[in-house]
């Protein structure tokens, strides 16, 4: 059962989201919150596994709410997936790197917001990761903030495995590209995070377009990937025709 809290400064809203979230048999709603400081409180005292947290809240942002969590020993564990108006909203970036785990925007699919709940709770970061990853990548192009920790630290083949990541590809494809096994796929993601310092692939995406180790619109295959499974992965442009 994945317990889950909201924090909206919406009623209605909330509402909403409570009779969907309590619709399905694996989840429960554990409390709901209409300010920052209250949810807050609230993850504290019901040990929620996950938080769905709006951006523009009064007393604290969302942002700043999610920083509080992610950032408590106490709540380790505790999953944030952030909601958002807009989804050129340019907070989504610095909420991200607070150390939420994902996000949506609130006129998503209601099956859409139940599958990243699940998705973020089981701790399998940003749902859609490729159309997520090119969004982190645009607003980043257009944001004046202060870079993550860079990939300097990495080898050769954990900096290629990283630029997967940024593109948009999972523990399998990444395999598949660089002639791997998943397990070795994963463990060298797990280091890059351990490395980077990164909470999930959210932050690993980030750090990899910040310093420009992966540009936005590139699809130039990286050294070391297989040609074959880079193509059937590889990201296109508005002029390409998919290749799946």
């Amino acid at each position: 059962m994945i317990r889950v809290l909201l924090a909206d400064d919406q009623t209605l809203v909330r509402a909403a989201f409570a009779m969907l979230v309590e619709s399905t048999p694996d989840m429960e709603v554990v409390g709901q919150a209409g300010t920052g400081r209250q949810a807050v409180e609230l993850a504290r005292a019901e040990r929620a596994d996950l938080v769905v947290m709006d951006i523009r809240m009064p007393d604290l942002d969302g942002i700043e709410t999610t920083r509080l969590i992610t950032a408590d020993e106490d709540l380790a564990g505790v999953k944030v997936l952030v909601l958002t108006t807009y989804d050129t909203d340019e907070h989504i970036v610095e909420a991200l790197r607070a150390g939420a785990s994902g996000f949506l925007v609130k006129d998503t699919r209601p099956v859409d917001l139940l599958d990243a709940i699940r998705t973020v709770a089981a701790g399998e970061a940003l749902p859609s990761p490729g159309p997520a990853s090119q969004l982190i990548a645009r607003l980043l192009r257009s944001l004046s903030l202060p870079p993550t920790a860079g990939p300097e630290c990495l080898s050769e083949r954990e900096r290629e495995v990283l630029t997967l990541v940024a593109r948009g590809l999972n523990d399998t494809e990444i395999a598949e590209a660089l002639g791997l096994s998943p397990l070795t796929a994963r463990t060298h993601v797990s280091r890059i995070m351990g490395k980077l310092g990164a909470r999930d692939r959210a932050h690993l995406v980030i750090a990899a377009y910040e310093p420009g180790l992966v540009t936005p619109g590139a699809g130039e295959r990286p050294a070391g990937t297989n040609r074959a499974a880079w193509d059937a992965h590889r990201p296109t442009t508005s002029q390409e025709t998919p290749h799946r």
